[in-house]
């Protein structure tokens, strides 16, 4: 039996260290809030998920396999290969969503080799440029804005049904929102197939970016059907969704194997985070109480693995990546740009320094000797924005084979080999090795705190003349700003800056509004106030106008927007939708001081 296991990595290794004579595609498929166990194949025993389990079956699994505990985070790092607050993108909103502009991403590494790349579904990393899809390296764009369908800025109306997205042809940075018929998880598959079948003559790399199962949890009734009425499913409709994506990964394999595209495609399949819905918690941080969590302690945007664990499937029949065997080495979500670079035999530069590592000797057996002896996730900020601004320590865990230091409602030490639950803490039995492990996380620390600093939305911008600016990005100190209809309905007295750099001196068009323009609502205020750049615009709201609108010329540079709406009691709220056009150069550009501007908003 030791001679058969030799001979398969035998066979393995040659087939990975090979050079192919065709580069191979990429396909990774991330999901949105589907944990560990939320997979028929990991032990659930009433979700039925036969695609992914046959998936599973056939792949290269990493079973050690961790990302960050919620939604933007995990995406900066898998564009990047770097820890998130490196990338400056570590929260869902507040303005801490967006990338350093000089971040170089996985999609630029693939486009400079010559592949054409494009991303489907939910991105998440900034809705204005230079942060959309578009101006990093994707060339083939149909996505969502903001972090879910149906949140704020996302385009007025969608609900997951019949929804109208951005799509950006090749070519151009250009979006123009277009009207999609059907289910959205059907619709990005859709979108998904209908690119590889564009490009199957060439090299692709496609970033097929589910929103599902996020909340709000709708689905086609069918698919929910078969777990309403059962009393340890905490969530039906989330596990009709991810019957879905099932089904729906049965269609993209299905269409790979027509077109002879399997053996030379690399299919990555994984998930963001913990799960969001599959079980029911005590909180964020408690082992499930209903339903199945793989016995692992925790959920979504927790710093216990059940917050931070997530399947990872490789599947790569040319490159040897079949078989269903499964690496038990510590892998992150850093390390897959590194991998997919080394796999596919594109050199990053000599400039480019990932904190991933590639995994591609791990895929011919266990190496001899592996680097990595620790990994560091922190969850910035903590949950709700609690615990900003940001310091060390706070929300954070280490993670070695056996062990994991956690600091999140005090500190604690977990053997993770044995209490997956991790419900013994063994800290004062092992000072020495918490002490290693603070260690390694001060070395963390102060590789990203000097880039945990505000990142800037362009006005101006020539790829984006017309910036469409939304309440979600304002860059609020604690918590988080309105980023939801439901808050932003109630019209709150809240407000806080955008951070923008202005590209192009000249004139600029503002239009205020508490709604986007989609809805076509009046404006209910008394008055209205703007100030940027060292300068102050007031203006009166005229009963019933759509927007206050006021033109004011600009120099470039780094500055802040904060808008006021009063009302009839001189309560300010911010305007939550606010455009801001570039209509020219202006000859007499003010110079950055106070101006007190009096005019009145006309109609729109």
């Amino acid at each position: 039996m030791k001679s058969f296991h030799l001979l398969i990595h035998t066979i393995a290794a040659a087939l990975v260290s090979s050079q192919a004579t065709e580069r191979p595609n990429v396909i990774i498929v991330m999901t949105d809030d589907q944990g560990y166990g939320d997979l028929g194949c990991h032990g659930n025993q009433i979700l039925k998920t036969p695609n992914l389990d046959q998936l599973h079956a056939e792949s290269v699994r990493f079973t050690d396999f961790h990302v960050s505990p919620f939604c933007t985070p995990t995406r900066a790092a898998l564009m990047t290969g770097n820890h998130p607050g490196f990338t400056g993108a570590y929260r869902t909103s507040a303005g801490r969503s967006m990338m350093h502009p000089d971040e170089k991403t996985i999609a630029h590494l693939f486009a400079e080799a010559g592949y054409t790349t494009g991303m489907v579904g939910k991105w998440h990393l900034g809705d204005n440029a230079p942060h959309r899809p578009q101006d990093r390296g994707f060339q083939d764009v149909v996505w969502h804005r903001c972090g879910g369908i149906g949140q704020a800025s996302d385009y007025w109306g969608n609900d997951y049904f019949d929804d109208t997205y951005e799509r950006v042809k090749p070519g151009s940075r250009k979006g123009t929102f277009e009207a999609f018929k059907g289910y959205c998880t059907d619709v990005f598959f859709r979108e998904g197939i209908r690119f590889v079948e564009d490009n199957q003559n060439k090299p692709f790399f496609l970033y097929l970016a589910l929103n599902a199962p996020h909340g709000p949890y709708r689905v086609p009734p069918e698919w929910a059907a078969p777990y309403q009425g059962n009393k340890d499913v905490a969530n039906p409709n989330f596990y009709g969704m991810i019957a879905n994506i099932d089904h729906n990964m049965g269609l993209l394999r299905g269409r790979l194997k027509e077109l002879g595209l399997t053996d030379k495609t690399i299919l990555i399949f994984m998930t963001d985070n913990g799960t969001s819905a599959g079980a029911k918690f005590r909180g964020l941080d408690s082992e499930a109480l209903r339903g199945f969590n793989a016995g692992m302690r925790g959920k979504k945007s927790s710093v216990y693995d059940g917050g931070h664990r997530v399947p990872f499937f490789m599947h790569w029949p040319g490159g040897g990546l079949v078989g269903g065997r499964d690496i038990e080495t510590l892998g992150a979500h850093i390390d897959v740009l590194p991998t997919l670079a080394d796999l596919c035999g594109i050199s990053p530069g000599k400039d480019f320094q990932s904190d991933g590592l590639s995994l591609k000797p791990l895929l011919n057996g266990p190496p001899a000797r592996w680097p990595r002896t620790h990994h560091t996730i922190q969850y910035h900020g903590g949950a709700y924005g609690k615990a900003m601004p940001p310091g060390p320590l706070a929300y954070s865990v280490v993670l070695t084979k056996r062990w994991r230091l956690v600091n999140s409602d005090g500190q604690a030490l977990f053997d993770i080999g044995q209490d997956p639950a991790q419900r013994r803490n063994l800290a004062a039995q092992h000072p020495d090795i918490v002490a290693q492990l603070r260690s390694q996380y001060d070395v963390f620390w102060q590789k990203v705190s000097p880039r945990l600093t505000p990142v800037r939305i362009d006005l101006g911008n020539p790829g984006e003349p017309k910036t469409r600016l939304c309440s979600q990005d304002w860059h609020m100190p604690k918590g988080n700003p309105p980023w939801n209809f439901t808050s932003i309905r109630k019209l709150p007295k809240v407000n806080a800056p955008w951070l923008v750099d202005v590209k192009r001196a000249g004139r600029y068009r503002f239009s205020l509004r508490q709604w986007p323009a989609e809805a076509n609502k009046p404006v209910i205020a008394e008055r209205a106030k703007i100030t940027i750049a060292g300068q102050t615009w007031k203006g009166l709201v005229t009963s019933g106008c759509k927007a206050i609108v006021a033109e004011i010329d600009l120099p470039t540079g780094p500055t802040e927007l904060l808008t006021y709406l009063y009302d009839q009691q001189g309560k300010a709220g911010g305007a939550y939708f606010t455009d801001v056009e570039w209509l020219g150069g202006s000859h007499s550009l003010p110079a950055r001081s106070e101006t007190s501007i009096e005019k009145t908003g006309p109609r729109e």
